[in-house]
């Protein structure tokens, strides 16, 4: 594939530094909307005070983050684009310039696509890049994303292996060292019913977490129908979400929203061990990739708690997504924003996007100088969810330190079209977990 380009625009610059100071002064609060008056945004400014936004991917996540971003501070502008197919990034142009309107400021000369245009797009004068390509690129994305000096939204799971995770952790230690902002897709942790209500039981409103529930239980997803001139790389990267190199698996990929929501009620301690089940017993055919189609794990803590965790995708069953947490004074269902027991309780203000609100924190911390820093749990709760996949795959018992040391590493190190990896579903007894 080729760039849409064919150069980059004069005057742009490939400073490691992040553009913070001429944003110092711009931090005033103003009011999102009617709807939203109470959300934190910096007020409209011009010229240098104008926030620089990049997107990697071009897919549904990724317009709909650009979308986000520029909602949460009117004086964010879209400026480059990056996304490895040609035929969707014209696409989403489309689409983004129809949705942005005015904050749509995205010259022909950084719409960049192919293999190369990260390192396109982040030789630009961005200030902010937003990942939302598939899970198994985002390490590299967010390495090289944090060496140029970028501040980054970097979308769910951060990973799909050890390896990936650890290489994810340091790069966020590196961005905290360069005064660099990163924000998690990890979209519950910033909407303001579910933080109520995990404020209220680590209050103790419930007493003591005895034990956690956490179903995922939804429908199946979309499938690309494979094109005569789709190599076998072509094939699995449209259809990523059924390739473990690419998506982790379900558990990785979706199910991280309701384990995360588990690590965060055990104060980001992770577990100390994991065993469970999973198949594939509806999505068998070859389309489906290597993944499984359910999964029922169970996570250990050092404090002796649990963590019964369920996800399923398969069209026409009962569905059902939340969290049930039992405590000695009572439970909780933090979804729902419920409380039951010797206190009675419910949330009952204002719901605006968890989706804005995470773009809201980004910019008002780089709009203050006051960097914010999600690194840790997006890494540990990423970790947990591929520590239930390889319990799974394997009939094992798997440890957290096992997880942290295990050097397996998913997918090559440089994708080309062409041959991809070999698909092997992964049988329970035969499956081996990667340790070394």
């Amino acid at each position: 594939m080729t760039r849409s380009s064919n150069s980059n625009p004069a005057g742009n610059t490939t400073s490691a530094e992040p553009r913070r100071t001429f944003l110092k002064s711009t931090a005033a609060v103003g009011a999102v909307g009617a709807t939203n008056a109470f959300l934190a945004r910096s007020a409209h400014a011009s010229g240098s005070d104008i926030i620089k936004v990049g997107l990697v991917g071009c897919g549904g996540r990724g317009n709909g983050a650009a979308k986000n971003a520029m909602t949460a501070d009117p004086g964010c502008r879209l400026t480059a684009i990056a996304e490895v197919f040609y035929n969707r990034m014209e696409e989403g142009k489309k689409q983004l310039r129809k949705s942005l309107g005015d904050q749509y400021e995205v010259p022909d000369d950084q719409c960049f696509t192919g293999w190369e245009a990260l390192e396109q797009i982040l030789a630009t004068d961005i200030d902010v890049i937003l990942l939302a390509t598939p899970p198994g690129f985002r390490p590299a994305q967010m390495e090289a994303a944090v060496n140029a000096g970028k501040h980054v939204f970097c979308e769910k799971p951060v990973a799909v292996d050890p390896v990936g995770v650890r290489r994810v952790m340091a790069a966020s230690e590196k961005a905290k060292e360069k005064g660099l902002s990163v924000v998690s897709g990890l979209c519950w942790r910033y909407d303001l019913g579910v933080k109520a209500t995990m404020e209220k039981i680590h209050s103790g409103a419930i007493g003591e977490i005895v034990s956690i529930q956490e179903n995922y239980l939804t429908s199946t997803l979309w499938l690309r129908n494979p094109q005569p001139d789709w190599t076998p790389m072509h094939r699995q990267v449209l259809n990523w979400l059924y390739y473990k190199w690419l998506s982790g698996d379900h558990i990785v990929e979706q199910f991280i929203h309701s384990l995360d929501k588990a690590m965060w009620l055990h104060h980001d301690v992770p577990p100390i061990k994991c065993y469970g089940t999973g198949g594939r017993q509806v999505r068998t055919s070859t389309d489906y990739g290597d993944i499984y189609d359910h999964f029922s794990i169970v996570y250990e803590w050092a404090d002796g708690t649990r963590c019964f965790a369920s996800t399923r995708q398969m069209s026409d069953c009962f569905n059902e997504t939340e969290d049930f947490v039992f405590g000695t004074k009572g439970t909780a269902k933090v979804l729902a924003n419920k409380i039951s027991g010797q206190e009675t309780w419910s949330y009952e203000g204002k719901k605006p996007s968890m989706y804005d609100l995470e773009h809201v924190a980004l910019m008002n911390a780089i709009r203050r100088n006051e960097p914010i820093n999600n690194g840790d749990y997006m890494c540990k709760s990423t970790m947990m969810a591929i520590m239930g996949r390889e319990a799974a795959y394997s009939g094992q018992a798997i440890t957290w330190d096992q997880m942290m040391a295990s050097e397996m590493k998913l997918g090559p190190d440089k994708p080309t079209w062409g041959e991809a990896p070999v698909v092997e579903v992964p049988m329970p007894g035969r499956y081996r977990f990667t340790e070394t």
